[in-house]
């Protein structure tokens, strides 16, 4: 998910240390993570947007918030390849 995520003109990932857990917080330039998220809930793709308890420090950064995709044991490619084609959906309609 995240190299595929990487090929999207405009999208920024937070956290890309070593053996991480399957977790991905990312902005998408010119679409607010609220609306985003919005738009890939129509299309069946669950994230979450928000703060994430990290709010001092996305102040800090001047993060106004981000989209996170979380992925387990039982997610599969097609599901990535989903999140990705909902992201590049809505950076047509928004960004």
């Amino acid at each position: 998910a995240t190299a595929r995520l990487k090929e999207i003109p405009g999208l920024r990932i937070f956290g890309e240390a070593r053996g991480k857990i399957p977790v991905i917080s990312f902005l998408v330039d010119g679409v607010h993570a609220h609306d985003l998220g919005t738009l890939l809930d129509h299309k069946g793709v669950a994230v979450r947007t928000g703060h994430h308890c990290a709010m001092p420090l996305m102040d800090h950064y001047g993060v106004p918030a981000t989209t996170r995709a979380s992925f387990a044991f039982y997610n599969t490619l097609e599901e990535a390849d989903r999140l990705a084609d909902g992201i590049l959906y809505a950076r047509e309609r928004l960004a």
